[in-house]
């Protein structure tokens, strides 16, 4: 049976426009970031962190303390989702302020990577850790940039303006940033490492 997708809102910088939330089967929050919700009128089913952010807990809203320090508010909310057997994550809220956050937020999203499906959305467009073999829809004319994390081999694409064939890119040494998309459907393909893959507007 499939899972329901998932919206989660972190606390980096706030969305100027939010999904329609009604389209998720699950809509969580860490606690830093419910206050945002509760401004839009969106009422999530949980919340979770150690809640020094927040000076009044909400009663008619379930309240998960996690105040173990030795992993992030993000890291705490996907252990409780995958505990709950939920898969498709779609995050809002990682990136923005302070650049470390965001980086550690990667760095959540590849230890998480082969047990659940994170994409993440900010204002620019969306990105995530891609499969060894993807496909990407409705594309056309857009911005597709890709960057090994720190090495990702043998990548070949189809439907970009730059094509690679074949090729090794590293961080530090060779980036694939910038591209552009010729076709609806782009397929991407890499052999060994890991790639962050971003679909911009």
């Amino acid at each position: 049976m499939k899972t329901p997708n998932v919206f989660l809102l972190l606390n980096g910088e706030k969305p100027t426009k939010l999904p329609d939330t009604s389209k998720y089967g699950v809509i969580c929050a860490t606690d830093g970031a419910y206050e945002y919700l509760k401004e839009n009128q969106i009422q999530p089913h949980f919340i979770s962190g150690d809640f020094d952010s927040l000076t009044l807990l909400p009663e008619d809203i379930e309240t998960i303390y996690t105040p173990n320090q030795n992993y992030t508010d993000f890291d705490k909310i996907l252990q409780l989702l995958w505990d709950r057997k939920y898969k498709n994550i779609h995050v809002y809220g990682a990136s923005g302020k302070e650049q470390d956050h965001f980086l550690g937020n990667l760095h959540s999203a590849l230890q998480w990577q082969k047990k659940l499906n994170i994409t993440f959305f900010d204002e620019h467009g969306q990105y995530f850790f891609g499969n060894k073999k993807i496909q990407l829809s409705n594309c056309l004319d857009k911005t597709i940039s890709l960057l090994p994390f720190p090495t990702a081999t043998n990548i070949t694409t189809h439907g970009l303006l730059y094509p690679l064939q074949n090729e090794t890119l590293t961080f530090g040494t060779k980036i694939g940033t910038r591209n552009k998309a010729t076709k609806k459907e782009v397929d991407i393909s890499f052999e060994t490492g890991e790639l962050l893959i971003f679909t911009q507007h």
